[in-house]
């Protein structure tokens, strides 16, 4: 009696899905398919909204290491650089950062590890290592960065250049172990999010790294 009734509540179910699928899609402030910098941003955003505001931001960079005064700092500076770039469209630009729209954060000058619309791109991150990393095998040192930086620059976009500049030296600041350089897993982790909870809980701490 169950077997005959399957072919005709097969289709009721596969609605049902559908729809509960679609609903869990548009409660989702990111959307279905995140991509690599979504996933960077995602950690600052306290409440899951969708939206990051300065305090959030703040409270994130003293989270991951920051001393108060440098969080401010660096929360007030990215957010007016980026929140303007990130508000959805017709909506008032504000300095509030919208993940959905951080693609729109992406600048020149920067090594191309993130497409324009925030999708990793594994053979440029590889290539930062490749062409940078002189000292060490698969590290940076504060000086290599300096070097990957100004080798990155657009010469037409001079604006562009305190913005990378500003990343990479909290990257290093953050990433770095406590001879000074940066390791390759550390920066993957960076771009894809995955090491800032890490940093938060404690569980992993360059400046104190053996390697």
């Amino acid at each position: 009696m169950a077997a005959g009734r399957w072919p005709v509540l097969m289709p009721l179910v596969l609605l049902v899905w559908i729809v509960c699928c679609n609903w869990a899609q548009a409660a989702s402030p990111y959307g279905a398919n995140m991509t690599d910098l979504m996933h960077h941003v995602k950690f600052f955003d306290e409440n899951k909204d969708g939206i990051i505001t300065i305090t959030e931001s703040i409270k994130a960079f003293i989270a991951i290491g920051c001393d108060p005064a440098f969080a401010v700092t660096a929360a007030t500076s990215t957010h007016a650089a980026f929140g303007p770039l990130t508000t959805p469209p017709g909506k008032i630009p504000t300095t509030n950062i919208h993940v959905s729209h951080i693609h729109g954060a992406v600048h020149p000058s920067d090594t191309g590890a993130y497409d324009k619309r925030g999708n990793f791109v594994p053979k440029k991150f590889e290539k930062i290592f490749e062409k940078f990393a002189r000292s060490e095998e698969d590290a940076l040192s504060w000086l290599e960065v300096e070097t990957m930086l100004v080798a990155n620059r657009d010469l037409l976009k001079p604006l562009s250049w305190p913005a990378a500049e500003t990343e990479w030296q909290l990257i290093h600041f953050l990433g770095k172990d406590r001879h000074g350089y940066l390791h390759k897993d550390t920066v993957r982790g960076i771009y894809d999010g995955t090491v800032f909870p890490k940093l938060r809980d404690h569980k992993i701490d360059p400046h104190h790294s053996d390697a």
